[in-house]
Order: structure tokens, then C-alpha cells, then sequence
């Protein structure tokens, strides 16, 4: 049925699908493995599915008269599709897919590159260099951040300094920021610098993992 609607429905033409090579996974008597031994006796079929797309470039931009040269900036790739026959309290058995994405960069080459200047400790204060692309929209609530490398959010950030308050030199190449010692970490590990465009509302420069 879903492959017959997928031939005759424009909006489930460019969805995906996985190999289905698990068992139908309905429907079932509750808490086992056998199929509807009820009165019904209904036949066991693939209800359970999962199905994806993405959204390419194209398709977006149509929609706004422009045609940009990249098509995806995402790809998908799935790694395994499997269904889970040990549950048993529905008459459906549960359907997981595991997908792995790739997204291309938005730009070729960071705006802002960072460097952790000489021996991170909390013996001392630390300094921080960066430079930006002539054309980066800078702004005086622009900050840096310092992460462990593990982050998963721009607001996880252990300590930060802004740019301006916390700037100690300046050149048409770099400049060169301070973070005061009793907000690095005691316990030391490994860390990253990003920097917060205001103006962007997004990180847009992260520096190589080091040591503290």
C-alpha cells in the first residue's frame, strides 16, 4: 500500500525508505510474539515504517526566486532499520532507524580563527589570540567562550570574556584578549575557544582542543 501511494502522491514520491528486512510488526497478541489470534485474525503487515527526506536547496530557493550551485547542504545516509519484537505491550512491535548526516559548510574558511596563547593554568591569567576576515560584522557584545571540548550547546560555555572589555593589544593582523585565572577550571582537561558573533546570533570560530 505504501509504495502504491508513494507512486501516486507527489508529496511521498521523493521520501525514503530503508530495507525492510525484519518480520510485519503487527499485529500481535499482547506481551508475546504471536500474531492476532483473536476472532479477527488479522493478517500480519508492515504498519510501522520510516520514512525520510531532506529538503535540498533547490526546493527552498524556488520558493524564493534564487538558485544557488550547491544543491545539498545535508546528506543522510542510514546506518541500521530494525524493528524490536522483545516489547510487548501494544499489539504494534516498535521501529527504530539509526541515520548518520553530513552537512557541508556553510562558508570555506572561518571568520574567526583562535589561538589559546602559552600555558592554560588557573595559576594565571590566560590570554587568547584572534583575527577575523576583513568583512566580519563585529560588534562590542561579541565574546569568547571557553568549552570543554565536549559541548553540545553555545550556553555550556565554562567562563568567557567579551572582546572589547577584556582586549589588551591590537593589530591590523590579530588581536589579543585576556580571561581572568579564577574562572579557569581547577581541574583542568581539555578545552576549546569559540567566539559569539552577536550580530550573527551564531559561533562563527572555534579553535584546536588543548590542555589546561
Amino acid at each position: 500500500q505504501l509504495n502504491m501511494a508513494k507512486k501516486k502522491e507527489a508529496f511521498l514520491k521523493e521520501f525514503k525508505e530503508g530495507p525492510l528486512q525484519f518480520k510485519p510488526t503487527y499485529k500481535f497478541d499482547l506481551y508475546s510474539e504471536v500474531y492476532d489470534t483473536s476472532e479477527k485474525k488479522r493478517k500480519p503487515a508492515w504498519t510501522d515504517r520510516i520514512l525520510w527526506k531532506v529538503k535540498n536547496l533547490c526546493e527552498v530557493a524556488s520558493k524564493e526566486g534564487e538558485f544557488p550551485e550547491e544543491e545539498n547542504l545535508i546528506s543522510v545516509t542510514l546506518n541500521n532499520y530494525v524493528s524490536h519484537m522483545t516489547y510487548g505491550i501494544s499489539d504494534h512491535k516498535p521501529v527504530t532507524g539509526t541515520f548518520k548526516l553530513e552537512m557541508k559548510p556553510l562558508v570555506t574558511d572561518p571568520l574567526v580563527t583562535l589561538h589559546a596563547e602559552g600555558e592554560w593554568s588557573a595559576e594565571h591569567d590566560v590570554l587568547i589570540r584572534y583575527s577575523t576576515v576583513r568583512e566580519f560584522p563585529s560588534s562590542a557584545w561579541d565574546w569568547i567562550g571557553l568549552f570543554q571540548v565536549t559541548f553540545r550547546h553555545v550556553k555550556d560555555y565554562v567562563t568567557y570574556a567579551w572582546v572589547e572589555d577584556h582586549e589588551i593589544s591590537s593589530n591590523r593582523d590579530s588581536k589579543q584578549v585576556y580571561m581572568s585565572a579564577s574562572e579557569i577550571p581547577k581541574m583542568g582537561g581539555e578545552f576549546l575557544l569559540c567566539y559569539y558573533s552577536n550580530n550573527l546570533q551564531s559561533i562563527v570560530g572555534i579553535s584546536e582542543p588543548f590542555q589546561v
